[in-house]
Order: C-alpha cells, then sequence, then structure tokens
C-alpha cells in the first residue's frame, strides 16, 4: 500500500469536499471476511483485504464504537474523518477472522445478529448460493419461472444464483418454497458452520465488540403483519441480553431499505423496544440532523486501497 498516496488523499480531500468540522459519521457495513477470494461471493472482502482496509481506518480515519460516536455526534463533539465498523448476520468469519484484525489495528466494530441462525443454522440467501455451487452441472430452475441453466463454469454458477436471489428476495410468500426448489438439486449437504456459535458470540462481547440486533431470523419487516414484526425485532433483541446479560443498544434493519424493507411503524416498535439506535442501509453518512434510528452505512467496493478511501472520504459529501 503507497502511503504517501494514501497520506495526500487524506489531507487533500476533506478540504476540497469542506467536510471538515460538519459533524459527519461514515458507518461502515460488512457482512463477512473470506480466507481467500470465493467465486461465489466475489463481493466479500478477504483476511489480506480486510487487514488493509483496517489499517487505513487506523492510519487515515478515527474509528470510533457506535455508541461513543454517537454520544459524540449529540454533543456536537465528533472528530473529523470519524468512523464505525458494523457487519450484519452474525457469520462465524467476523470471529474467526475478522475480529483479530480488529484487534490488531485497535478498531471497535458492531455485530448485529440474527439469533435463529446461531448454533448450525444457515440463511436462506446461503441456501441458494451454497446449493448452486454444489449442485451438478446443470439446473433445473422452471418452479421460478426461469429455465434449466447449464452450469460450465465458476462464473455462470455465481450469475445464476445471483439471480435467483435476485428474483425471490422480496416476494411476498412461498419463499422457502423456492428455496427448497433450489436446494433439492445440491448434491451434498449444505454447510451448518456459515453462522457463529452462541459461544461465538459470546467471545466476540467479551473481546470488547458490541453485539447488535437484528430480528429472530431475518425477515423483510415490511412483508410481515405489525405483530409479527414486533415480535421479530423483539425476540432478537431478548434472546442476545439473555445470552450476554446486558442490554442490547443497537439495531440493523434486515436488508435495509427505507419503505421497501421496512417503514416508520418499525421504527416506532425499534424505538419502544428500548434501542438507542439503528442502522440502515442507505447509502451515506450521518449528521446531527439524521434520524438516529435510520442512521446511513456505506462500504467502498474497492479493490485497491488508494481508491476506497478516495471513495470514502467522497461519500462524506452523501448527508442521510
Amino acid at each position: 500500500m503507497n502511503h504517501m498516496i494514501c497520506l495526500g488523499l487524506k489531507s487533500v480531500l476533506p478540504i476540497l469536499l469542506r467536510t471538515r468540522s460538519k459533524q459527519r459519521l461514515s458507518i461502515l457495513i460488512y457482512h463477512r471476511v473470506l480466507p481467500s477470494f470465493d467465486f461465489m461471493r466475489p463481493d466479500e472482502p478477504t483476511i489480506e483485504q480486510f487487514d488493509w482496509q483496517m489499517e487505513l481506518l487506523s492510519r487515515y480515519m478515527k474509528p470510533l464504537s457506535l455508541n461513543d460516536a454517537l454520544t459524540l455526534l449529540d454533543d456536537n463533539r465528533l472528530p473529523d474523518n470519524a468512523v464505525c465498523v458494523t457487519f450484519d448476520d452474525g457469520y462465524a468469519d467476523n470471529e474467526i477472522h475478522a475480529l483479530p484484525i480488529l484487534k490488531k489495528w485497535d478498531i471497535p466494530a458492531t455485530v448485529f445478529v440474527s439469533t435463529a441462525f446461531l448454533d448450525g443454522g444457515i440463511m436462506w440467501n446461503d441456501s441458494v448460493i451454497e446449493a448452486v455451487r454444489l449442485c451438478g452441472n446443470s439446473l433445473d430452475l422452471t418452479m421460478l419461472g426461469l429455465d434449466i441453466y447449464e452450469l460450465p463454469t465458476n462464473e455462470s454458477r455465481q450469475k445464476i444464483a445471483h439471480e435467483i436471489l435476485k428474483k425471490i428476495k422480496h416476494i411476498d410468500n412461498n419463499r422457502d418454497e423456492y428455496v427448497s426448489s433450489v436446494t433439492s438439486q445440491a448434491l451434498t449437504s449444505l454447510p451448518t458452520n456459515l453462522m457463529m456459535t452462541s459461544q461465538q458470540v459470546v467471545n466476540m462481547y467479551k473481546s470488547g465488540i458490541d453485539i447488535g440486533g437484528h430480528t429472530f431470523s431475518h425477515p423483510i419487516l415490511a412483508k410481515l403483519n405489525a405483530q409479527d414484526a414486533e415480535k421479530e425485532i423483539i425476540n432478537g433483541k431478548k434472546y442476545l441480553e439473555s445470552l450476554l446479560g446486558s442490554p442490547v443498544k443497537f439495531f440493523a434493519y434486515p436488508n435495509g431499505q427505507p419503505s421497501k424493507d421496512y417503514n416508520n411503524n418499525h421504527v416506532k416498535i425499534v424505538k419502544n423496544c428500548g434501542f438507542k439506535a439503528a442502522v440502515s442501509t442507505s447509502w451515506g453518512v450521518s449528521s446531527t440532523r439524521t434520524d438516529k434510528y435510520q442512521l446511513a452505512r456505506f462500504t467502498p467496493w474497492d479493490k485497491v486501497p488508494e481508491k476506497f478511501l478516495l471513495r470514502l472520504f467522497i461519500n462524506q459529501r452523501n448527508i442521510i
């Protein structure tokens, strides 16, 4: 990594963008950190990539815990280039791969956990991805209104998995039936170690990582009735608080797009449940005027350090 180039970006961009002393909080969103590149998950950082990303944050940003950042923001004392690191869902590699790197660079973080999948569970999207990885040379998707696809390459498998996820992500019902149609074609059993165990969640908490709520089973809240949505939010919070013996202060909306994935009724539920703040997946940065229960998040997707840092600074103009 060329630190001189990165240092130059740090010193020039905030001036050009006039973001100094503007009380802007960047919250990064991650899901997984992989040991090596996975053709089925090309957007997920590897250990090597995550390491230099955290090094950049340590050198050129001001990493803060979500709790400290929001306290400083409320007091109008947030430092320039403040950044928080968050993870969604509760993948085991958060504890195995991400935690040592976070500790190496002294980066606080919050992990939002969907509790239904702890201790051997698998999320529906991962079921699709792993089934397509493990199926034979063709995949029959006629039940989904698609075709029978030949899968001669890794790239074709990744493309088809993405197409399936996009098609069934927001369907109102029968998603489990669609997922079963795909998983039934896997030639071997799906993995049972993708998500954290309860003990791994405890380990992360004891290591100084904040644990946040992410519902019980990661539904799209906007597709549920009010009672079921409330149960999802409350049950996830109660489980984590019982597991950790400590209040759970922060929440992440599953999928996280306002109006599409959650609405103002869910924001009210989150407030009434006693959460201190909540995060969405709206791209941008938060400021003193941002609703603390709909904080913005963003992660540069660049694979080159200089571009990653550049995009992170540029994003500071995008206030939610």
